[in-house]
C-alpha cells in the first residue's frame, strides 16, 4: 500500500500522496488529503497546512519549531503568532539537555511542549520583538552545533582563581560554556563594538593566565552591534585557536529582518506535527493567552490574561497569619536548624505574605503592622522563641505550622507546594538531630 511506504514531510508531499491515494483507491480528494496528512504525522490536512513547510527535499531531518505569541498595544492591540522552523544536524536534546537549555540565550522563556516544539508562555510586546527572540534562540542553537560547546551553571568558573572581583574587564552579555571533550571552561563575551578597554584586558590576561580573543562572527546577542569574544585559561594547554576557527567558519547569523518563519494573525494555538495526545495539545497552548479561572480548590492571583500563579481557594484569619508568621520567625532565628531550613521557610513566608495581602480586606493593615506579621518583630515577645531553643522544639513548631496551614486552607496544588517546604524542613532538622546524637 502506498501509504505504508511514504511519509511526506512537506505540504507538497502530502498533496502528491493524496493524489495517488485518490487515484488508487477511488477516494474523494478531501478524504485523501486528510489520510495523506495523517501519514505525515498530522491530524488532518488543515493541521498539515499550518505546520508543514510548503516544499523541501523530502528527506526527514531533525528539526525544532519555536513559537512566540505577541500583542502590540501601539497598533490597536493587534495580536499574532510567530513560529520559526529550524533544521538541525541532530535532535535538539542530543545537542543540549532540557535543563541546560534554560541557560542558553533565547531559550530562557521557552518551554518544551512536544519533542519538536518549544513555546513561550510570555506574550511579546510586538511582532518585531517576538522575531528577534526567536532568531536569537536560532543563533544560539547554531553556535552549539558548530562549536560543540555546552552551557554550564558553574558560574564561579568565569572568575580566575574563583574571585568574583577578578572578572574579565568590560565584559557584557557574557555566557558560560564548557567543552565537554576536555572539561575546559569557555567564557563567551559579547560587548558592544569597540567598548572594551584593550589595555585593561591585556593587563588582566598577563595577570591571570587567561587569553581573550575577538572573533569575526557577529555573535548571538546583537549581531553587528556587538562583537563575540572568547576567553579561557590557556595555561591548561587548551587550543583556543581551534575553537575560534570553528566560530569564524560559521555562516552569517539569522537576523529578525531576514525573517524566514511563519506568521499568523491572532492567537490560534500552534500544534506541532509530533504533538500526538490531548495532553500534548494542552501543553502547546501559550499560558499567556489563557484566561485564568477559579476552581473549587484554588484561585489565580489575578484575573489578567496569562496569570499563572495561584493560591488556595480559602482564607486564614488575621490571627492565624500572625501565629504562623511568629512560628516561622522563631524558627528562622534559632541556631537549632540547618541553613536549608532557612531557605525553605524564607520562601514559604514570602508566599504566605502574598496570600495574606490578597485575603485581607481593602484598607486593612496597610501600615507597618502588615510587614510585622511575617518579617519584622512587632510589639512584645514572640511566644514561640522559647520553644525554638532546641531541635525537638523546632520539630514541634514545624509540625504545628503544617497543621495550621492544613486547617486553614483546602487541599490544593498551591498548598501542597508550600507544605512540601515544611516537610523538607522537618526532615533536615531530624537529620541534624540524628547527626548530633
Amino acid at each position: 500500500m502506498v501509504i505504508d511506504d511514504l511519509r511526506p514531510t512537506t505540504l507538497a508531499g502530502v498533496k502528491s500522496l493524496a493524489a495517488q491515494l485518490s487515484k488508487e483507491r477511488g477516494m474523494q480528494h478531501l478524504k485523501a488529503l486528510d489520510l495523506a496528512a495523517r501519514a505525515a504525522d498530522c491530524e488532518n490536512f488543515r493541521h498539515a497546512r499550518r505546520t508543514l513547510p510548503a516544499r523541501g527535499t523530502g528527506v526527514q531531518h531533525p528539526y525544532v519549531l519555536l513559537t512566540i505569541y505577541w500583542t502590540d498595544k501601539d497598533k490597536r492591540w493587534q495580536a499574532g503568532r510567530e513560529t520559526l522552523s529550524i533544521e538541525l544536524a541532530r535532535p535538539i536534546l542530543n545537542t543540549c539537555s532540557r535543563t541546560l537549555l534554560k541557560q542558553v540565550r533565547g531559550f530562557g522563556n521557552l518551554r518544551m511542549a512536544a519533542p519538536d516544539h518549544f513555546v513561550c508562555d510570555t506574550i511579546a510586546a510586538n511582532q518585531d520583538y517576538a522575531r528577534e527572540r526567536l532568531t536569537t534562540a536560532e543563533r544560539s542553537l547554531r553556535f552549539m552545533e558548530r562549536t560543540g560547546l555546552m552551557p554550564t551553571r558553574d558560574f564561579r568558573r568565569a572568575y580566575p582563581n574563583g574571585q568574583a572581583d577578578d572578572k574579565l574587564p568590560g565584559s557584557d552579555h557574557s555566557t558560560n560554556w564548557v567543552d565537554p571533550a576536555t572539561g575546559q571552561f569557555i567564557l563567551v563575551d559579547e560587548p558592544y563594538r569597540r567598548a572594551p578597554d584593550s589595555a585593561e584586558r591585556a593587563d588582566w590576561m598577563a595577570r591571570t593566565g587567561w587569553r581573550v580573543t575577538a572573533t569575526n562572527w557577529p555573535g548571538m546577542y546583537y549581531p553587528h552591534s556587538c562583537e563575540l569574544h572568547v576567553a579561557t585559561d590557556v595555561r591548561t594547554g587548551y587550543d583556543l585557536d581551534a575553537l575560534v576557527a570553528k566560530i569564524e567558519a560559521m555562516p552569517a547569523p539569522l537576523l529578525a529582518k531576514d525573517w524566514a518563519g511563519v506568521s499568523a494573525a491572532g492567537w490560534e494555538t500552534f500544534v506541532s506535527p509530533k504533538a500526538k495526545t490531548p495532553q500534548d495539545h494542552r501543553r502547546a497552548r501559550c499560558r499567556g493567552t489563557i484566561y485564568p479561572l477559579a476552581t473549587r480548590t484554588s484561585v489565580p492571583y489575578s484575573y489578567n490574561m496569562g496569570c499563572e500563579r495561584r493560591r488556595p481557594n480559602g482564607t486564614m484569619p488575621v490571627a492565624g497569619h500572625i501565629d504562623v508568621g511568629s512560628i516561622i520567625k522563631a524558627v528562622l532565628r534559632t541556631r537549632h536548624r540547618p541553613h536549608g531550613v532557612y531557605r525553605r521557610l524564607n520562601s514559604l513566608r514570602s508566599t504566605l505574605e502574598d496570600w495574606f495581602s490578597l485575603e485581607i480586606g481593602r484598607g486593612q493593615m496597610e501600615g507597618p503592622e502588615f510587614f510585622d506579621v511575617y518579617y519584622r518583630e512587632g510589639e512584645g515577645e514572640n511566644p514561640y522563641v522559647e520553644r525554638a531553643s532546641s531541635k525537638d522544639g523546632v520539630l514541634g513548631l514545624l509540625a504545628e505550622l503544617k497543621a495550621k496551614l492544613q486547617a486553614a486552607y483546602p487541599d490544593s496544588a498551591p498548598l501542597r507546594a508550600e507544605l512540601h517546604l515544611v516537610a523538607m524542613s522537618i526532615r533536615l532538622v531530624e537529620r541534624m538531630k540524628a547527626n548530633a546524637d
